[in-house]
């Protein structure tokens, strides 16, 4: 049972293997943005409860709806800096989802879990649903942690993860997309503040970072899994590719790569451990035109599966003005 309820609609609690995501269809004829307002605070505990919340056919058609029902649920919206992918904006704080070639799959991640201005929701809403595939799935953070490798936990625990980028045009994000500024002054002030160390060659830019692999929530006290250590190393990539960038640029100087927070290696192995847990306790939900997904970014991850059509899902982040708010 639902420990806040939620009024005029249908609930039901989906799961897998600890990832469990509510699906809430609000009663047909009413006015939405009122369904929302009354259910604000249902959905802010079913977020802390069940970390993930599909309202199906929610009633937005309007894309600026999205950041207004963002900000009314998850506090502030924010801007999409410190880049690892591309996205276009669509209407002020309001982003595509990540722009990447619909025949691939997006590894399950938490949003700039590299960063230290990483989101604490976000909220999707889906504009167009494929015409097959094309799911958002999720995992929730605590389950993944449960699963994995005790001594693979406490490395990663102790360590950290640092991460490495290196910033050239024409391979990967440039620098100018990722920080979103042409001014290398800006740039240097950016990373100083946020604890990335810089490194110039010409217009090429590398930085490294070291972010907590393991995180407690500030609110539900849970700890969760928390780190894009698989998605930026070089073993996340298809052999092929792989091969290819080693030879062009080298180890130090792939687009992206993860080490332990000491410099030291992460195996393939251990990659490869990870990956295979995500795989385990993922769970997707389909999408229909006019579904809105909500997630609370430290408890769940997300990802994108392969799909055939037209597919248009939109994202807005936001963060609780206070920590434990």
């Amino acid at each position: 049972m639902m420990k806040t309820p939620f009024t005029d609609a249908d609930t039901d609690v989906l799961e897998h293997h600890g990832t469990r995501l509510v699906r809430v269809r609000p009663s047909a004829g009413g006015d939405h943005r009122a369904w929302f307002s009354a259910n604000t605070e249902a959905l802010r505990s079913a977020m802390y409860e069940h970390a993930a919340v599909m309202v199906k056919d929610s009633g937005i058609v309007q894309q600026a709806e999205l950041a207004e029902l963002a900000e009314e649920i998850g506090g502030r919206t924010l801007e999409y800096n410190e880049r690892s992918t591309p996205r276009s904006r669509v209407t002020g704080k309001v982003y595509t989802s990540t722009e990447y070639p619909q025949d691939q799959s997006i590894p399950q991640h938490n949003e700039s879990a590299y960063s230290e201005n990483w989101p604490h929701n976000l909220f999707f809403f889906c504009a167009l649903a494929a015409q097959s595939g094309g799911e958002t799935p999720v995992a929730d953070s605590t389950a993944v942690l449960d699963r994995l490798p005790g001594d693979l936990v406490r490395r990663f625990e102790d360590k950290g993860v640092l991460y490495t980028r290196t910033y050239r045009t024409g391979m990967g994000l440039s620098w100018q997309e990722g920080f979103q500024s042409d001014d290398k002054g800006y740039v240097e002030s950016y990373c100083a503040d946020h604890g990335i160390e810089t490194q110039w060659d010409g217009d090429v830019l590398r930085t490294r970072q070291r972010r907590p692999a393991v995180m407690t929530h500030p609110v539900t006290g849970q700890k969760v899994w928390f780190n894009q250590a698989h998605l930026f190393h070089v073993h996340a990539l298809p052999e092929a590719v792989r091969e290819g960038l080693l030879e062009i640029c080298g180890m130090d100087g792939l687009p992206r790569n993860a080490y332990y927070g000491d410099g030291t290696p992460i195996t393939a192995d251990e990659i490869g451990t990870i990956l295979g847990v995500f795989d385990e306790t993922t769970l997707a939900e389909p999408w229909g035109t006019g579904d809105v997904l909500m997630i609370d970014n430290l408890l769940t991850s997300h990802g994108r599966r392969p799909f055939t059509g037209d597919r248009k899902v939109l994202v807005a982040m936001t963060q609780r003005e206070a920590a434990g708010a």
